[in-house]
């Protein structure tokens, strides 16, 4: 009796093992014993994900080379490569689009060189958000990053359906100049998905920039809402002020190696093709709950909302420029004699402060409240901060000339 007795006890225990959630072969595993003790949160989301509960265990991702407390500096650390080595697919759909190029921004602005280390290397800042792109080894040595799909796909869980919900991209998409999640949250997609769930009646982020799971995520227009070429000729007068404005442009009109940058991270779209061709897709996505008469009239108007909003940002880059040419403003060592809107709040004039916050702030409300539908957005902390922009920005330049002639 007592053989039997333990034989089914035994039979109990080997049955909790298989049924119970969270349990694997992985947990059997010398890294999961001491982590139990040492990290046992990260133990509890590895085993509560679909990798902890298949045969793969930590030092697939994270080498063999650390098997104590002794050698914790033989952990490796994951990269997308490592992320490849399963999941070829979307990494090559990543590594084709804007996110994998996140990065090139912080090397890019003018100011970054001078900002403090933990605000950009130190993740607590602008590389925060940006350690979504890929990194040289170089920087990756300066700071022990790891993979940027945990930037969605959060550690350790690494859970698809968590990254399936638009609650995932709100840490970066929000805010001062990119305030996604707020525009759509309190459209009424957003408002019908908050109200009803995930059930399918309105688009979430996934839905309309990564259609069928794609995880290319670009956009028609690019962060900075520029296309080269441009067939309306007024409005490719407002834009080429802009780009002399981030100094792609010289004063005169001729490229810089700047503009080398802003191809290489995709931030514009440098063909009619190109553009369209992203276009297609949004309109695809939307002619799913809307005829496409109606998807293409609101994606127009949106269009002509950037119009509109560059029409008042190259005014107002204008009038600053002109503060430059009189000598009033004197440009820094080795620039050009024209303002710099990408030193944003390095900007070493008052007025240049207001100018950057049109730029990077109210601009950006304007046209990306119009493609996210939502109305308040695009008038109030858009449109309505752009005219008030420009007043303060023509008073303070005529206190300028004046107190000039003064002296």
């Amino acid at each position: 009796m007592k053989r039997a007795g333990l034989i089914l006890t035994l039979m109990a225990v080997l049955a909790f093992i298989v049924i119970v959630p969270g349990t694997s072969i992985a947990a059997e595993s010398a890294c999961i014993k001491c982590h139990r003790d040492v990290t046992p949160n990260i133990v509890k989301d590895f085993l509560s994900g679909e990798m902890g509960k298949s045969e793969i265990d930590c030092s697939a991702c994270h080498g063999e080379g650390h098997t104590s407390r002794e050698d914790v500096s033989k952990v490796q650390l994951p990269t997308e490569k490592t992320c490849q080595e399963c999941h070829e697919e979307k990494h090559d759909q990543y590594m084709a689009g804007k996110h994998a190029l996140g990065w090139i921004a912080m090397t890019a602005m003018p100011k970054t060189g001078f900002q403090p280390h933990a605000y950009i290397q130190g993740l607590k800042g602008c590389g925060g958000c940006h350690k979504i792109g890929v990194r040289d080894e170089a920087t990756r040595a300066d700071y022990r990053y790891g993979s940027p799909c945990d930037s969605c796909h959060t550690r350790h869980k690494f859970s698809k359906a968590e990254a399936q919900r638009p609650e995932a991209c709100r840490t970066c998409h929000m805010g001062f100049d990119h305030p996604q999640w707020e525009m759509w949250s309190s459209s009424k997609h957003g408002v019908i998905y908050l109200t009803e769930g995930d059930t399918g009646r309105a688009p979430k982020c996934q839905t309309c920039h990564m259609q069928d799971g794609d995880h290319r995520v670009m956009t028609s227009w690019g962060f900075l809402g520029l296309r080269l070429p441009e067939a309306d000729e007024e409005w490719m007068g407002y834009r080429a002020t802009i780009l002399k404005g981030l100094h792609v442009l010289d004063p005169e009109g001729n490229p810089t190696p700047r503009l080398d940058v802003v191809k290489a991270g995709k931030l514009v779209r440098l063909t009619a093709e190109e553009w369209q061709a992203e276009r297609d897709k949004m309109l695809k996505v939307c002619s799913n709950c809307h005829s496409r008469n109606y998807a293409k009239t609101n994606l127009d108007n949106a269009d002509n909302m950037i119009k509109e909003a560059d029409k008042l940002m190259a005014e107002a880059i204008e009038i600053v420029a002109d503060l430059y040419k009189r000598g009033i403003i004197k440009p820094e060592d080795g620039k050009a004699a024209y303002p710099d809107l990408l030193t944003f709040y390095d900007a070493i004039t008052p007025v240049e402060q207001t100018l950057y916050v049109m730029f990077l702030e109210h601009r950006m409300r304007a046209f990306q409240g119009a493609f996210h539908m939502n109305p308040d957005y695009v008038t109030w902390y858009g449109l309505a901060e752009l005219k008030k922009d420009l007043v303060e920005i023509k008073h303070d330049a005529k206190r300028m000339i004046r107190e000039s002639q003064v002296k």
